[in-house]
């Protein structure tokens, strides 16, 4: 039997372990798509205490929470950071086969040499030992992600964002790099009128422009556009719950526009073209750059009404949509393809039910300028866990090239979630050595090592230009 978490977690076979601790361990991390907040990089800041750092901002472990009992004053509400601590351990030892219980105990083990499993029985002693650490130099925000080795990482920024901490954090010439992403979701939602004029006005007094017209909108957010080139964006993203690939015109769009600002209701058909006309011209402006757009498609958010309003949104209330994905993906795609305007793209989808669509899609799409142009993103959000990653690198591996894969990212908020590339990184080598030891494939280590240093590390760097 072998001993929980150790050195040859998830690693089942000699051809793995080899793999893994000679090629994958070493590599560092770009972590492109993130969540974590530029000013606590800027200012390095450190955390009170463990409770901060690891539950706040966590819907991951809310809705296990939730899900054990728990009640919401210890998870958002006002009970203290130790009290929170101790609902969290509590909850742990039910989370077994849950990713979080083997997230859990990486993060514990890889950030504070902690190697005990996390119980009630421990917890105020974890807790103080943990806390004790995080008031020591070494556990600031840029430490945190020096020990991870991070050379890279893109935060997710909305384009009226100031990008301040941005600049200090080049100007003070920190040695990792810190790049926003344009994520222009606000600019095109036009299922909420209410909050799409709010934001209009906001860009309008930023910009100091009226924006009584679309060309002006139009204008107004290509400025932030290029705002955000200049400060060293180089990746857009969107979280949408499919793509919007309507038929429209430009006068249609106008008078769209108009209804907006004026406060008319649009029916459901001009609120999906006002959302692919945008989206289309967004995607051009990431072509004129070179940028990289991602597209993260598939999530049925905010479904709690009633928690909604007590909470807001990202507070764990979001699940797996069902939308159709296929055919408007295809029309999209392939309306940029015909002007010679699709830039690298990076697709995610978290129903499992689409894993082979967006396995072949790509392939339509790759169109040998670039090696891996169009993407298949890793596992996401509800699949980021074993059984996701695996079924996502084997549906890869069989309907286009794993070998050109950009790999992992975190998409957390948490500053203690980059053991999340170990995982992957641990999967990724275990499926390389099952089939070496079944004779799937040869026992080329240096080509092999090669192969997955490059999925962890190396083809990320290129495709990015990082």
């Amino acid at each position: 039997m072998k001993n929980f978490l150790d050195d040859n977690f998830l690693l089942q076979t000699k051809t793995a372990q080899t793999l893994y601790h000679n090629f994958a361990k070493q590599m560092p991390v770009i972590d492109y798509h993130n969540h974590l907040m530029p000013d606590q990089i800027a200012n390095d800041f450190m955390f009170e205490n463990i409770t901060q750092v690891w539950l706040y901002g966590d819907h991951y472990k809310w809705r296990a929470m939730r899900a054990n009992g728990i009640d919401e004053h210890y998870i958002t509400g006002n009970a203290t950071d130790l009290e929170k601590f101790k609902k969290w351990a509590e909850t742990v030892p039910y989370t077994l086969r849950n990713p979080l219980y083997h997230w859990t105990h990486l993060e514990l083990q890889r950030y504070f040499d902690v190697h005990e499993v996390l119980s009630p029985a421990n917890a105020e002693r974890i807790y103080e030992e943990c806390t004790a650490k995080l008031q020591t130099p070494e556990y600031s925000v840029q430490n945190l992600l020096r020990k991870m080795k991070v050379k890279t990482l893109c935060t997710t920024d909305d384009p009226l964002d100031s990008l301040e901490h941005h600049q200090k954090i080049k100007n003070d010439g920190l040695d990792i790099q810190v790049l926003p992403a344009f994520r222009p979701d606000k600019a095109m939602n036009a299922d909420d009128q209410q909050a799409l004029n709010k934001y209009i006005d906001q860009l309008s007094a930023l910009t100091g422009k009226e924006l009584n017209d679309l060309d002006a909108y139009l204008s107004a957010l290509k400025s932030r556009h290029d705002y955000f080139a200049e400060n060293g964006c180089s990746v857009s993203d969107h979280g949408l719950e499919r793509i919007y690939a309507d038929d429209y015109t430009h006068d249609e769009i106008k008078d769209i526009y108009g209804k907006i600002r004026n406060g008319i209701p649009l029916t459901i058909e001009e609120a999906g073209q006002f959302k692919s006309a945008l989206l289309f011209q967004f995607a051009l402006w990431d072509h004129e750059k070179g940028w990289v757009q991602q597209y993260h498609l598939g999530a049925l958010r905010n479904n709690n009404d009633r928690l909604l309003s007590q909470l807001g949104p990202d507070t764990g209330f979001d699940s797996i949509g069902d939308f159709p994905q296929g055919k408007a993906l295809s029309r999209f795609l392939n309306k940029l393809d015909a002007q010679n305007c699709l830039t690298k793209t990076i697709l995610y989808n978290l129903n499992p039910a689409d894993n082979e669509l967006m396995a072949t899609m790509i392939g339509n799409y790759n169109d040998g300028t670039v090696a891996g142009k169009v993407q298949w993103g890793s596992a996401w959000w509800f699949l980021d866990q074993k059984e996701g990653m695996i079924k996502q690198i084997n549906t890869l591996s069989n309907m286009g090239l794993l070998s050109r894969f950009v790999g992992m990212l975190t998409d957390s908020r948490s500053f203690l979630s980059y053991p999340r590339h170990e995982y992957f990184r641990r999967i990724l080598c275990n499926l390389f050595g099952d089939d070496v030891e079944n004779g799937e494939l040869p026992d080329d280590q240096k080509w092999l090592g090669k192969v997955i240093q490059d999925i962890c590390y190396n083809n990320a760097k290129e495709y990015f230009n990082f």
